[in-house]
């Protein structure tokens, strides 16, 4: 029992000496001010930050960063202030490594970036209505030389489709295995591209055989809708993130934060790239967005809601998704999954 209570002691001594020193190594001596920061900034905004000296400790210089990025250092423990204007929308990570005596201590902190764009409301006509393939079930949708080209959902249905878009004859279709839901597509480099939406995997065509040329895995929650502005692929994964992505090596290089003044935009679904601008469906949502892709401003927005007073409705009619401008005529193209038309808009 004597010898038990020895170890005993000798391990709790041990624990709490490791446990004195962990302390000590891990005191901080310097803190980012949260009292002077804001949790929502605008682009029209500088971020003002400080730091707080609890010791004695004399200061040689501060750098800061954002999202890893280095905005600027400061002699001593001067303020430091950032203009937001040309960062990217959504949370702002900030970080301040501390250089003294030798050392260094950093600590973080976290804002968050609004937009400041009130959207623009805008108007459509009608210009033609088509039909369109009332077993489609839309996923992805796109001009590639006056033809339409559409991805279709849903297990056991997915298609890759090529259509005269004015009679609605499918001119070609490629099914897709059954175990995979056909999802976005977009078309770069006379290549399709073309999306699954829970397995993680995606496919590259021959635009003019349609022979299979690879596939490629990406690492995103889901894979939802696609677009291109004629070098770089963009696709989102139902949050409030567009992606960018390299076309010849199909890795993420970029993203945006997708917001209506202070809301993100969750659920970004349908992709379309037209004047540098990219316009999307909203899932479950009848309207589409008009969003700048350099930092996720959402600058305009059309209420699409009445022309589900102009289709079919079956049970499996669902909701407005697929947008594909046609640049010969200048009009948009747009239908939902499992509608039964499309409809030709000038948007004013």
């Amino acid at each position: 029992m004597k010898q038990y209570n020895a170890l005993a002691f000798i391990l709790l001594a041990t624990i709490l000496a490791v446990s004195c020193d962990k302390k000590t190594n891990n005191e901080s001596f310097f803190s980012i001010n949260e009292d002077v920061l804001k949790a929502q900034y605008t682009p029209k905004e500088s971020i003002k930050i400080e730091v707080i000296d609890s010791s004695n400790k004399k200061i040689d210089s501060i750098v800061y960063s954002i999202n890893n990025l280095k905005i600027g250092s400061v002699k001593g423990n001067s303020k430091f202030s950032f203009a937001l204007k040309d960062q990217k929308l959504g949370y702002q990570n900030l970080k301040a490594n501390i250089y003294f005596e030798g050392t260094n201590e950093v600590d973080s902190s976290r804002v968050e970036l609004i937009s400041d764009i009130t959207p623009k409301v805008l108007t459509y006509t009608i210009v033609n209505t088509y039909p369109h393939d009332i077993n489609s079930y839309t996923e992805g949708l796109e001009f590639y030389k006056d033809t339409l080209y559409e991805s279709a959902g849903e297990y056991g249905k997915s298609r890759l489709l090529k259509t005269d878009y004015k009679t609605g004859k499918i001119l070609k279709s490629l099914k897709l295995e059954d175990k995979y839901f056909g999802e976005g597509i977009t078309i770069i480099n006379d290549k399709i591209y073309q999306l699954t939406y829970k397995e993680h995997i995606g496919y590259i065509y021959d635009a003019k055989t349609w022979k299979l040329e690879k596939s490629f895995v990406f690492d995103k929650p889901e894979g939802w809708g696609m677009t291109n502005d004629g070098k770089n692929i963009y696709f989102n994964d139902s949050s409030e993130k567009i992606w960018k992505m390299d076309p010849e090596t199909q890795k993420t290089i970029d993203n945006i934060n997708v917001y209506s003044e202070n809301n993100k935009i969750k659920e970004v679904n349908e992709l379309e790239w037209v004047d540098g601008k990219i316009y999307s469906n909203i899932y479950q949502k009848k309207a589409i967005v008009v969003i700048n892709p350099k930092n996720g401003a959402v600058e305009g927005m059309l209420d699409m809601s009445n022309l589900e007073n102009l289709i079919v409705k079956l049970p499996d009619t669902d909701v407005l998704n697929g947008i594909a401008y046609n640049p010969k005529t200048k009009t948009f193209f747009v239908t939902g999954k499992n509608w039964n038309k499309m409809f030709e808009i000038k948007i004013n």
